[in-house]
């Protein structure tokens, strides 16, 4: 019985022992988590501090002084030639009293190299109000009343937006695009149809409906000059395609510890996410919580827009040769006057209408 009560006193030591050590090991991780926390908090500020110049900096001594600007009104060619003896990286364009208009880039000489028949749109952030896509004769008329250049139609039918089902705001897009056109033609003021074009027919219901222009985001998503490497997903050769109101593009850009409202980290609220494109286009630079209007998925390689484009440029051609129309202003005369019509068509017609009766 006394070897048995030693052996027991024994066994409790090192139960004791084990527990001691346990708690030991559990403070070390502790403290050793602690410790690489501290380090990352202190890396994070590092780099801000390296990244700015002191508060106390004077603003002149910071700005730079040799800015090297082109008058309102240059060509692109004249542009061009300013930017590359400059060797600076962007040409701002700018007014008679100094204010800037426009920005070229230094990648858009080579652009204008590659592909010197297409448009330049340059736009000033700076310079231009922000205004969400309207579907109604009423959002349009608020925009054409504050002097808007053009209006940009859709809401909630992009292939990876889910506006309409998670906001329960939208509008089909054709109803939205004839609504609309019909209202701000009144007025001289174009359309851009954003949503919506899939294909070649897609491009020429817009224009019947009174678009002067379309997006095609998805349908060009795929092409090699889009963004994004491609990959192989189920065998097919893809490119990532990321929606704007998606979480992935509304969390870009976002880096660091978290910060409390006096700016030190370590805080477990949240915090407001980044303000990028996406954040800005749906007004939630500063909401703290996410709501995705939008989707990420991938989409098939189409090749070059050197090939895709002129695809896209002869399918219209045809489409409005079949409709029997010589150009796009006597299409949309021909939908006013009456002489080119749009049907609705049921179910049984559309599924006429399209492959059907094949066994593979």
């Amino acid at each position: 019985m006394d070897e048995l009560a030693i052996m027991r006193a024994e066994l409790a030591r090192l139960e004791e022992d084990e527990r001691r050590l346990s708690r030991q090991l559990s403070d070390i991780r502790a403290a050793a988590s602690a410790q690489r926390k501290r380090i990352d908090e202190l890396r994070y500020y590092r780099q801000s501090f390296t990244q700015f110049e002191s508060p106390g900096v004077p603003l002149h001594e910071i700005m730079t002084t040799d800015l090297v600007t082109a008058p309102q009104g240059v060509t692109l060619n004249e542009a061009n030639i300013i930017l590359r003896s400059s060797k600076k990286g962007k040409l701002p364009i700018v007014d008679d009293q100094g204010r800037l208009t426009s920005l070229l880039a230094r990648s858009d000489l080579l652009r204008n190299q590659n592909y010197p028949l297409s448009r330049k749109i340059l736009i000033a952030n700076s310079c231009c109000r922000r205004f969400p896509n309207v579907v109604t004769r009423e959002q349009a008329a608020n925009l054409v009343a504050a002097g808007t250049d053009g209006l940009r139609v859709g809401m909630g039918s992009e292939s990876i937006c889910v506006t309409q089902e998670v906001m329960v705001v939208g509008r089909l897009q054709a109803t939205a695009m004839y609504a609309v056109a019909e209202f701000a033609n009144k007025f001289g003021v174009p359309i851009i149809a954003d949503g919506g074009i899939s294909n070649v027919g897609r491009v020429v219901k817009a224009l019947a409906l009174g678009a002067s222009a379309v997006m095609m985001g998805g349908l060009l998503a795929g092409t090699a000059e889009a963004p994004g490497e491609y990959f192989y997903h189920d065998g097919k050769y893809v490119k990532a395609y990321r929606g704007m109101g998606s979480l992935e593009v509304m969390d870009a850009g976002k880096s660091g510890p978290s910060l409390q409202d006096n700016g030190r980290p370590g805080s477990t609220k949240h915090a407001p996410y980044p303000e990028n494109a996406a954040t800005t286009r749906y007004f939630s630079e500063n909401s703290t919580v996410k709501v995705a209007q939008g989707v990420s998925g991938d989409v098939q390689d189409k090749g070059s827009v050197k090939a895709f484009v002129p695809y896209l440029y002869a399918g219209s051609q045809r489409s409005l040769r079949d409709i029997g129309v010589k150009s796009v202003k006597d299409l949309k005369e021909g939908v006013r006057d009456g002489s080119a019509r749009l049907e609705l068509r049921t179910a049984n017609a559309q599924v006429e209408g399209g492959v059907h009766g094949l066994h593979s």
